[in-house]
């Protein structure tokens, strides 16, 4: 995952700057491959390394439960005496 990561992060660079290149002789080209590379970052490299970053992660401890708000409740009690 850790290449794949790598490799989807440099095409994306990669068309980022060959869109600002070739932007100065065809900028209707050029403003395609500059939008294909945002978009490739934020829909494919983003949610690829988030899924990697938070793979052995345990979900329940973010999540807001009774137990975590009488938890919160009762540390804003003693915060507040």
């Amino acid at each position: 995952m850790k290449y794949i990561l790598y490799i989807v992060f440099i095409a994306v660079i990669a068309f980022l700057g060959y869109g600002y290149y070739i932007k100065t002789d065809n900028e209707l080209l050029g403003h395609k491959l500059i939008g294909l590379s945002v978009a490739g970052f934020f829909f494919v490299w983003m949610p690829l390394f988030l899924i990697h970053r938070s793979k052995n992660n345990n979900i329940k401890k973010y999540m807001i439960t009774d137990d975590t708000i009488k938890k919160i409740k009762d540390e804003a009690e003693t915060f507040l005496d």
